[in-house]
């Protein structure tokens, strides 16, 4: 009788304690398979990647693209948009160049053709890789299916000014985006995406398994698949803002103007849930960080967050490297080469205010429409009035929609509001070198390269009370300032009305300050930083 119960009970008990066995080992058989099923796709890319480069120019002249049948064809039909036949601009070389890696460097970017921030940051990241593994082969895991790779690079170089070698560049391109969409995801939205991702990263692990595997877009649940299929695949990640934080939880019973889109939400039934859904989500978001080898974030607001989240886990892992703070790439550099400021270059400017800003929700551009409309309030009848210049990328509809409605926001101060919508980087710069004042507004901002451009540009900054504008942008030098902070819509008002009062001499004084901080932000600084987080990868890859 004992017997009968305990022999049962015994063999559960070993289930029970061999399941974690069991559960690795299934993903190790599966990542086998995925190498497998991928060898010649990775083959054939590595080939293409070769004869490319042997046929771009490396001078600088033009030469037609290899054709065809010059390298092999590739079977699926889904591998038609990976080409390789793009003219290459002149291949920089570095010093410390590493000739013997020839490896494939996997970024997983599903909005790489977006144009915003996190896309100048991947292809700055490409470029740096490059420098650093001319002999690597950057493949980008993309659902931008609309745009071709030329288009794709291309896009780089206009909005971005970031020349790529495209013979070293492949662009896979995934079916199944769609399952990482907000609009996907009307409930459970943090986890729906999460999971989504999940989807999203086997299908691109079964197009090519690449040698080191990064996140750029934050997709931390990949990262988690990526090591549990191919446990010594060098992984990781640059963080731009953490899924989820304290400041999210704490922002449910916060109804401030401006603490996010979930702010105040948190009353009654329905909020207790919520809260109790993002911790649990936040437990689950910690235990998958702790998978990763090495850590990027992109501010000390990002980085204090996921370290928080992430610390624990990745300290229980023994992860060998801690979590860093690499400030995104700007355009430092080019900014003071093209827009000097001088007494010459004031007298070009306007009063103009510019928002730099892709127009998604979080970047709140409606309280800047309606703090500039108290702001011309303010001004006497007879006073000069100054325009609002709204410039930012429309992703999709959902955006457009969205520019629609500023529009009719702005209608009574239309003559003064401006939509510059997708420029180009020529049209920017042009912008920045005419306009006085650059305004930020997003809540907890993780950076903020606009700001930074700003700044570089000889632009005063109006920037949100929080976030990486706030602790690591428009900071003070020697204790004078080089911008002004507001959170409400009347505090933005009157941080217009402080700026467009300085003297002359305040103003280009001012200026200058915010021009010598933006250099802490350069591209060189960039890479110099990714270098070493990279090294980090390959040689972990190598061991």
């Amino acid at each position: 009788m004992m017997a009968t119960f305990l022999v049962p009970l015994a063999i559960s008990l070993l289930s029970v304690g061999l399941l974690p066995y069991v559960f690795r080992l299934v993903g190790r058989l599966i990542g086998l398979s995925l190498r497998s099923k991928t060898k010649q796709r990775r083959e054939i890319l590595l080939e293409r990647a070769v004869v490319a480069e042997d046929q771009s120019p490396a001078d600088g002249e033009s030469r037609s693209p290899p054709t065809e049948a010059s390298v092999a064809s590739l079977d699926d039909e889904e591998w038609e948009k990976v080409n390789a036949g793009e003219k290459t601009p002149p291949r920089a070389t570095s010093a410390n160049a590493d000739q013997s890696y020839a490896g494939i460097i996997g970024f997983f970017h599903p909005f790489c053709n977006a144009g915003g921030g996190g896309e100048r940051v991947l292809f700055a990241a490409i470029q740096a890789t490059q420098h650093r593994y001319p002999k690597a082969l950057c493949v980008v895991y993309t659902g931008d299916q609309d745009a071709s790779k030329e288009l794709i690079i291309s896009n780089a170089h206009n909005r971005f000014n970031i020349p790529l070698n495209a013979a070293r560049v492949s662009f896979i391109f995934l079916a199944e985006r769609e399952w990482v969409l907000a609009s996907r995801w009307p409930r459970f939205t943090l986890l729906g995406q999460s999971l989504g991702s999940l989807i999203l990263g086997y299908e691109a692990f079964s197009l090519v398994v690449p040698d080191v595997f990064v996140d750029t877009m934050g997709y931390a649940f990949v990262l988690a698949l990526c090591k549990w299929l191919f446990p010594k695949m060098p992984a990781g990640a640059y963080v731009h803002y953490p899924t989820i934080s304290t400041d999210m939880l704490s922002s449910l019973h916060d109804e401030t103007q401006g603490r996010g889109l979930n702010a105040g939400s948190g009353k009654g039934a329905a909020g207790k849930a919520k809260l109790w859904y993002w911790k649990l989500f936040a437990g689950l978001y910690s235990w998958v960080g702790g998978h990763i080898d090495v850590v990027m974030t992109n501010s000390s607001w990002t980085q204090a967050h996921i370290t928080s989240l992430w610390g624990p886990s990745r300290t229980k892992r023994r992860k060998k490297f801690p979590i860093s703070k690499v400030y995104p790439p700007c355009a430092v550099e080019e900014l003071h080469r093209k827009l000097p400021v001088t007494e010459e270059s004031e007298a070009q400017r306007s009063r103009n205010l510019i928002y730099i800003a892709q127009f998604r929700p979080e970047k709140n551009h409606q309280t800047i429409i309606a703090a500039f409309a108290l702001y011309l309030k303010s001004l006497s009848p007879n006073a000069p009035k100054p325009k609002l210049i709204l410039c930012g990328s429309v992703r999709d509809d959902q955006d457009e929609k969205r520019v629609y409605k500023l529009r009719l926001q702005a209608l009574e101060i239309k003559e003064h509001v401006e939509f510059v919508v997708n420029a180009k980087w020529t049209q920017i710069l042009d912008l920045l070198r005419t306009s006085s004042i650059g305004v930020n507004a997003m809540w907890n901002e993780h950076f903020g390269i606009g700001v930074v451009e700003y700044q570089a540009a000889g632009l005063i900054s109006v920037v949100n009370d929080s976030g990486g504008p706030k602790e690591d942008i428009v900071v003070d030098i020697m204790g004078q300032k080089t911008g002004f902070h507001a959170s409400t819509d009347q505090e933005y008002a009157d941080a217009f009305a402080k700026a467009l009062a300085l003297s002359p001499e305040d103003a280009y004084a001012m200026r200058h300050r915010a021009r010598t901080s933006s250099s802490r932000f350069s591209e060189e600084v960039f890479r110099s930083a990714w270098t070493i987080h990279l090294d980090r990868l390959v040689e972990l890859g190598r061991a």
